[in-house]
């Protein structure tokens, strides 16, 4: 992280300053009806630009990216900005609260309510993109699945909820995932087997045994050998 002593500021900045970071998805129409209107009243933003120092009187754009195109397209010399830091986290969520990026919840710790509030945000989305699912079905079997080890999104689909492949897209449109590595198993007579499990196997078994342990063996080991190296 640069260290400038700006941050936290709100400066009147010369937009040739400025470099334009992401570019607003505005048309070029709201900006140029925009721009007009700015001028005509005054030529100030009073919403400001969120920008990030990235050298001495240099600065970059990371939120309210419409205000820097409409403030361009209406030729002011210079705009009201803010300083923000260049922290990864600050540029994340300052294009979240400008509207400029959709926010997620996690899903892998998400409440009950707020996979709730999710899902129905999708549902009422123009075409709905989760149309034909029970709410209360599919709130209830997501929320008791043991999504926190979830990988991906994959296993949604084997909880019958109306949630099908085709319909993954949107829901990582609201959610994502931060996976916990899963409890180790505690040994089993399947995994460990018995000294008593061992002396009935073959040879043949017993080497494939080794092999599939990765346990190094000779050809010229007997079962009393084999058995030697397999026991728990």
């Amino acid at each position: 992280m640069t260290n400038y002593t700006n941050t936290g500021n709100l400066m009147h900045l010369y937009l040739d300053e400025i470099q334009p970071g992401d570019l607003t998805h505005a048309s070029n129409f709201l900006i140029k009806a925009t721009a007009n209107t700015l001028k005509e009243k005054g030529g100030r933003n009073w919403i400001p630009i969120i920008v990030k120092e990235i050298g001495e009187d240099s600065y970059q754009v990371i939120g309210n990216s419409f205000i820097y195109a409409v403030a361009r397209q209406a030729g002011l010399e210079r705009a009201w900005c803010i300083i923000a830091d260049d922290n990864d986290d600050t540029v994340a969520l300052t294009k979240i609260l400008a509207g400029e990026t959709f926010p997620k919840i996690n899903l892998s710790t998400a409440s009950r309510d707020d996979i709730a509030a999710a899902l129905q945000y999708l549902i009422e989305q123009p075409g709905n993109p989760i149309k034909g699912i029970k709410l209360d079905v599919a709130v209830k079997r997501i929320d008791e699945a043991p999504r926190q080890f979830w990988q991906n999104f994959d296993p949604v689909i084997n909880l019958k909820c109306g949630i099908t492949k085709t319909k993954l897209d949107a829901l990582k449109s609201v959610f994502h995932l931060t996976p916990q590595e899963p409890p180790i198993e505690p040994p089993t007579s399947e995994t460990i087997p018995t000294l008593v499990t061992l002396k009935k196997m073959t040879v043949a078994q017993l080497k494939k045994m080794a092999k599939e342990k990765e346990i190094d063996i000779t050809a010229k080991m007997k079962k009393a050998d084999l058995i030697k190296v397999l026991s728990p």
